[in-house]
């Protein structure tokens, strides 16, 4: 399939590619890119399958393993070497963690934002004891995740993202004017079609029969991390996954790799403290 992307920097540039997630687009990396284009790299984020301008999935598939697979094979097709790196926010991050355990050694470094590595989310459920203690943590997080399960519901939950979306935005990042972001939403998700394709992104990871097996060599890394470092980051004030969560990932993450909770932010702290996470990101794959 094709995609659309917005691109920044020397085409020679070492390549930075930059995923976005839900609700959001491309646009959300305004900040970042010309930051790394002014050091000399090739930044390139693409619109996620579904998103317009880029295609509608033409197997309809949007599982995690055909976002891993669309971030391997944009190095390629971008012409990445080894000073590439990888980075994502939201479903973004989760498709940078994938893609890099799935393909290691592709992308020198990884970046993850607002989403910590599944196992550090998901862990209490392999122990019975850790899980008796998190539960008030499981709890809280718990209300912060209710549209998940909302999302799951064909037809009504679609016919409800014109009133849902803007309310995650305020609730994920109090305080922050969203009015230029939802319009780049709104372009993105411009038919019935892009707004299934969005919420096929939470039925496939809830619902087996909106994946295929066509990316099952992808799919089985859900819950593996990079061998390459990664550097995690995440708002403080984040409405959409509870900080708590932020000592875990730390844990969980390979050798030489990195962590910062920022304060002042919230779910999309690229767009509210983008001094911080700019020069956070280009310290970290040495731009």
């Amino acid at each position: 399939m094709s995609f659309a992307a917005l691109a920044w920097g020397p085409p020679d540039g070492p390549l930075a590619l930059c995923l976005h997630g839900y609700p959001d687009t491309a646009w959300t990396w305004r900040h970042l890119g010309p930051f790394l284009a002014e050091r000399g790299w090739r930044v390139v984020a693409p619109f996620m399958r579904g998103y317009a301008p880029t295609e509608l999935a033409p197997d309809g598939r949007y599982q995690v393993g055909a976002l891993a697979r669309d971030a391997i094979g944009a190095h390629a097709a971008l012409g990445g070497d080894s000073r590439a790196v990888l980075i994502g926010h939201d479903w973004g991050a989760i498709a940078a963690y994938v893609a890099g355990a799935s393909a290691p050694g592709l992308y020198r470094r990884v970046v993850a934002l607002a989403v910590p590595p599944l196992p550090s989310l998901f862990g209490p459920l392999g122990s019975p004891r850790r899980l008796l203690a998190d539960l008030p943590l499981v709890a809280k997080q718990l209300r912060c995740s209710w549209y998940i399960l909302f999302q799951q519901l064909p037809v009504v939950s679609e016919r409800s993202l014109r009133t849902v979306i803007p309310r995650l935005w305020s609730d994920w990042s109090p305080g922050f004017d969203a009015t230029d972001d939802l319009a780049h939403v709104w372009d993105a998700l411009d038919s019935p079609a892009r707004l299934t394709a969005a919420l096929r992104y939470y039925r496939a990871f809830a619902q087996p029969w909106y994946r295929s097996s066509e990316y099952a060599a992808e799919q089985r890394h859900l819950f593996h991390l990079p061998a390459e470092p990664v550097l995690f980051m995440q708002g403080r004030d984040d409405g959409c996954l509870r900080s708590e969560y932020f000592e875990r990932a730390a844990a969980a993450l390979p050798p030489a790799s990195e962590t910062e909770l920022v304060d002042g932010a919230g779910h999309f702290l690229q767009l509210e403290r983008p001094d911080l996470v700019n020069e956070r990101i280009a310290a970290f794959v040495g731009a």
